[in-house]
């Protein structure tokens, strides 16, 4: 049984992840159609599946289109999007067939009931918006501490857990991550490896949920050099939080 995990680009700086499987495939957050149709048609692929994160554009502006064709089951969040078959809330486990379970997990805090999913056969992690390498997404529909509460349910699966967020915002995340911890030298050496991937027009992911604790500011704000930098010594975790999220806001 042939399988491979696959970053498909799209617009300026998106991923459409998808899984290819014997023949058949299944895709996360299609925001541009007409990628994942080319992709399908180059491998001769059959569209079982899709999954969707949350309802900005950028990622379900595709599912319409990919819904003609024949045979599609469609799962995402109750926040109005077009073209859904099944609306989850976080907390099912999903048969998928030959792509095997997922865990679907409530990661609200960029939006109000953005989802992610865990494929445990697989240890992958389709995390949306929520969960960035070096970084989180902004909070336009929650609040800090949901996001704080969504990052710590992520971070709480197996650590060879393989991330797959939806943009390639690594390095400047990483630039971010430098001037919240300058002495960091895990900052570095994730730098100079993101930089020799895009060089090559490779995407900076999928990364291990592990490596992340060792750079990503925002799941580092329990610690006194992360407090530090936003002159919060001593404060409650989610106050650094948050006050590191508005930093990020306008760096």
């Amino acid at each position: 049984m042939s399988y491979e995990l696959i970053a498909l680009p799209a617009f300026a700086n998106n991923y459409i992840w998808a899984i290819e499987q014997d023949g058949h495939a299944l895709v996360v957050d299609p925001g541009d159609p007409n990628v994942v149709l080319a992709w399908l048609q180059e491998r001769q692929l059959v569209l079982d599946t899709i999954l969707i994160t949350h309802h900005h554009f950028d990622h379900t502006g595709g599912l319409e289109r990919l819904m003609q064709e024949p045979g599609v089951a469609s799962l995402g969040p109750d926040e109005g999007i077009n073209g859904l078959i099944r609306l989850l809330a976080g907390g099912e486990t999903l048969e998928l067939g030959r792509f095997g379970k997922a865990q679907v997990l409530p990661v609200p805090g960029h939006t109000r009931a953005h989802l992610a999913y865990y494929l445990p056969d697989r240890k992958v992690l389709f995390a949306g918006d929520t969960l960035f390498s070096a970084g989180c997404g902004r909070l336009f529909e929650g609040t800090a501490a949901q996001m704080h509460e969504s990052l710590e349910r992520l971070m709480a699966l197996p650590g060879d857990t393989l991330l797959c967020c939806t943009h390639e915002y690594t390095l400047a995340n990483l630039q971010f991550a430098a001037a919240v911890e300058p002495e960091n030298k895990a900052i570095g050496q994730r730098q100079q490896e993101v930089e020799s991937l895009l060089a090559q027009d490779l995407p900076s992911l999928p990364v291990r949920l592990a490596e992340e604790r060792d750079y990503n500011p925002f799941l580092r704000c329990h610690l006194p050099s992360v407090a530090q930098a936003v002159q919060l010594a001593g404060a409650p975790v989610i106050e650094v939080f948050a006050a590191l999220r508005a930093w990020k806001d306008g760096f």
